[in-house]
């Protein structure tokens, strides 16, 4: 069948669904199917659920990626909207993380070393003379154990890793659990869960690159970005934080309001220099939702499309990354070459080399204790309200 019939086919029914009153545009399912083999003959299958609005998520069990999220924009009109691969070969090369979990460590740990308990531990140098996502092979880079969820409003996908003691220089043997979920309101929820036997730093973080208006429209830079974050943590010339909570007013760091990417993206200061634009980790505002337990991290419209994205989680900071390394070498989906900012990333997380700033949250965790955080990703276009943006089924933010 043809893309614009199935587009077609789509709208239809998100039209009787909208006229009826009742959402049964699809089924609330979860699917599993053989995908592809590893070199080593490990099996890889891919995981679909879709929602009655028939938005379509999928996700594999190497490095817990997710393939695609299929959405509607303000017309109904269907488009991937984050940035991957159509095989397996292509991520088991060089890629930029598109789509993982990453850890045992999220972000940058300076020098590749932190002590714990007296005691130094040296990690694997992956970016420059830093430790970067977990190391050489981090959990982007393993098959993980897997099994379909379903439950009365909601399916999903559960995804465990036992991580060995040493592994990429890390203490302990730490067991993860990461679950996906897609409900009715078009929600994305991230489940993450991990117990140790020795103490280690653990900090988890979903590396999707999003691009609102397809994945394969061109540059992120029309996007319209809030940021729940009145600080965020400066970078040195290695980009890793001094150790600063600085204030984003008057700077081009400035999210606190809806702005487009492109506005100062290459404005001429350090901290953009650093980062060659935007790779910084914003610290969240501390309120909370009382009845979710989450707080508002960021919310993105994209103008043209209408789609819109809220995030929502219970970690403390966001690393919004405007895909400064995509360079068109990344032969994409459908063959579609990703170029300079074709994509962004939100990763809520715990701050970048937290072993090593003791006034930063901690990410130790220690026998006896539980690892466990959620973030949430929602994007529900309705009806057209305005020129440029679509109503949404999480709370309104709130600063």
């Amino acid at each position: 069948m043809k893309k614009s019939n199935i587009n077609r086919t789509r709208n239809m029914a998100v039209v009787a669904c909208a006229l009826a009153g009742v959402a049964h545009a699809a089924d609330l399912a979860v699917t599993r199917a053989p995908f592809a083999t590893m070199p080593d003959g490990a099996k890889i299958d891919v995981y679909t659920l879709t929602n009655e609005n028939g938005i379509r998520l999928r996700a594999i069990n190497y490095g817990t990626i997710v393939l695609s999220i299929e959405t509607p924009d303000v017309n109904g009109d269907f488009a991937d909207i984050v940035l991957g691969y159509d095989t397996l070969a292509s991520y088991l090369e060089a890629t930029p993380y598109f789509g993982a979990i990453v850890g045992r460590y999220g972000n940058r740990i300076a020098k590749g070393t932190f002590t714990l308990d007296g005691k130094k531990y040296t990690l694997a140098k992956n970016n420059d003379e830093n430790a970067l996502h977990g190391g050489n092979v981090g959990f982007d880079k393993v098959v993980w154990k897997a099994k379909a969820l379903k439950e009365k409003q909601r399916v999903g996908v559960e995804l465990n890793y036992l991580s060995e003691d040493g592994e990429e220089g890390y203490p302990g043997n730490l067991d993860v659990t990461v679950r996906y979920w897609l409900d009715n309101q078009n929600t994305w929820t991230i489940e993450y869960e991990a117990t140790t036997d020795k103490a280690t730093p653990v900090n988890l973080t979903q590396h999707t690159y999003w691009n609102l208006a397809g994945h394969d429209s061109g540059d992120i830079l029309g996007h319209q970005l809030r940021l729940f974050a009145d600080r965020f943590t400066p970078i040195d010339n290695g980009l890793i934080p001094t150790g600063e909570l600085r204030p984003v007013a008057g700077t081009p760091m400035d999210f606190t309001n809806l702005k487009a990417i492109g506005k100062e993206v290459n404005a001429e200061t350090e901290q953009l220099k650093f980062g060659l634009g935007y790779d910084h980790n914003w610290v969240l505002n501390s309120k909370t939702d009382q009845k979710s337990g989450l707080r508002m991290a960021a919310r993105v419209v994209e103008p043209k499309s209408g789609r819109v994205l809220n995030v929502h989680t219970e970690e403390p900071g966001v690393q919004f990354y405007s895909g400064n390394f995509l360079d068109g070498t990344n032969i994409g989906k459908g063959g579609h070459a990703y170029q300079y900012r074709n994509g962004f990333c939100l990763e809520t997380q715990h701050y970048p080399d937290s072993p090593n700033k003791p006034d930063f949250p901690s990410t130790i965790l220690r026998p006896g204790e539980k690892y466990k955080t959620r973030t949430v990703y929602n994007s529900r276009p309705r009806r057209r309200r305005s020129s440029s943006e679509t109503l949404l089924s999480l709370p309104k933010p709130r600063r």
